[in-house]
């Protein structure tokens, strides 16, 4: 509520400026804003989103673009005059700009690198060179480096010098003449060395590194798992070709989680705010899991075709079916939540896989002796109380789902936490074991288990 308050009288200053129609004035009131509280303003006033970049300093429009979502960073460099386009492409860190030409078509790509100078131009190309979701991509190649020999008065002379156009300060790298990697160092040890002394003799050989072919997601768990702010990313020759900074590794990991939600609904990642997206787009996301899932289903009808002159015989079996069903359905996609999730979390790898198999027979177990429980206890219940009449042989229909509910739940556990992993294994993304396919292919072979465990006991009785 305190934050909408404080936005209120931005928003309102912002718009009697408009009307006024001095520019100093925007100009100056845009650039003494917080730049989340500029971007704010973008997405409240999208028909000013324009006007408000064009009206900013050039460095501060960067440092706004970078945080704004893609489809408003698309119209903004589209509707820009081509110079002031130019001038922000070039005013954005080389990490910024490649992760924006990446979501864009190859012949737009192309038309904005032109716009580039020289030198941008070259290290955005090299960039765009790694393979997609590489750390290569993420990279900046602005850093300091230092040399061992230097003293930390040198060290410190230097920083002051080149320090403006680094990605940060916080980490500088040690190097040798040819550029390969030697260690890093954080910017408080080298404040609080002695002036003379020598970087070799600061330094402690005990780095972290990334490769530059190393997958984006490691990347995101050697930073959650050390406390860092950049790594350097070193080619096989251990050679530095830039760093990569936890703001930049968050980010991909905030795309990543929004992909595997989308993905665990039953749906391809949209890649752009939902309601920006085309609407034949949308379709296309959605219906080929929906016809996989739809297809699917068809053999659930199958099985109860195969098992159609027992129903008839015992009508009172159909009751059920989605009761037991479901509940296979439901502790499936448990399983696969958890997995994906634990996997995702770099909780557990693919050699864990006995131990979790071991502890879903367990819990699948578990659950489904306190689900059949219930279910036995609920139609006793209801056939003691009149509620309805199961017939002379209500006993053994309580048997049957009680029997059910274990075999079903059991399966549904080893089935949803046993999948990821093996399209893990396979080199397929897991979360697209989604709750929705797991719950599919759990009722086919639900239905299976329901009236085999039906068959035996009512066989000679009704069947």
């Amino acid at each position: 509520m305190a934050a909408e308050q404080k936005h209120m009288p931005l928003l309102d200053e912002f718009q009697e400026l408009v009307e006024s129609k001095n520019e100093a004035a925007i100009h100056d009131f845009l650039d003494d804003q917080n730049i989340s509280d500029v971007a704010e303003l973008i997405n409240e006033l999208p028909e000013h989103e324009v006007f408000i970049v064009a009206n900013m300093s050039i460095h501060r429009a960067a440092s706004t673009f970078k945080i704004l979502d893609l489809s408003v960073q698309k119209r903004i460099i589209q509707e820009l005059p081509a110079h002031t386009a130019a001038e922000l492409l070039n005013d954005l860190s080389a990490d910024d700009r490649t992760a924006f030409l990446e979501e864009l078509p190859s012949e737009v790509v192309k038309e904005l690198i032109r716009t580039l100078n020289p030198e941008e131009r070259k290290v955005t190309l090299s960039l765009l060179g790694y393979p997609e979701d590489s750390v290569g991509r993420l990279m900046t190649p602005d850093y300091i480096a230092v040399r061992k020999d230097w003293t930390v008065r040198e060290v410190i002379r230097h920083i002051r010098a080149v320090g403006k156009d680094s990605e940060t300060i916080d980490v500088i790298y040690v190097v040798d003449e040819k550029g390969i990697f030697i260690d890093d160092i954080r910017i408080r040890e080298i404040i609080l060395a002695q002036p003379e002394k020598k970087i070799e003799d600061v330094i402690d050989n005990r780095y972290i590194a990334l490769n530059v072919n190393d997958d984006q997601e490691k990347a995101y768990q050697v930073f959650k798992m050390n406390n860092r702010v950049a790594l350097p990313v070193l080619d096989n020759n251990q050679l530095l070709l830039g760093i990569v900074t936890i703001d930049d590794v968050l980010w991909v990991a905030s795309e990543e989680f929004s992909e595997d939600i989308q993905k665990i609904g039953g749906a391809e990642a949209l890649d752009e705010p939902y309601l920006d997206i085309r609407f034949g787009k949308l379709i296309k996301k959605r219906v080929g899991w929906l016809i996989i899932l739809f297809l699917s289903e068809m053999l659930t009808t199958t099985a109860m075709q195969y098992f159609n002159v027992e129903l008839g015989k015992v009508l009172v079996l159909g009751i059920f079916i989605p009761l037991t069903i479901s509940a296979g359905g439901n502790s499936g996609s448990q399983a696969s939540t958890l997995i994906i999730r634990a996997m995702a979390l770099g909780e557990i790898t693919l050699t864990d896989w006995w131990r979790i198999l071991r502890r879903e027979l367990l819990s699948g177990l578990t659950l489904g002796l306190i689900l059949g429980a219930v279910g036995f206890i609920r139609i006793e219940l209801w056939q003691y109380l009149g509620f309805f009449n199961y017939g002379p042989h209500h006993i053994l229909i309580a048997d049957i789902i009680f029997l059910s509910l274990i075999g079903i739940v059991l399966w549904g556990s080893v089935i949803g936490s046993m999948l990821p992993i093996v399209l893990k294994r396979l080199g397929l993304d897991p979360a697209t074991s989604s709750a929705p396919f797991v719950a599919t292919l759990v009722d086919v072979t639900g239905i299976i288990i329901y009236f085999s465990v039906a068959y035996l006991l009512l066989r000679g009785i009704y069947l």
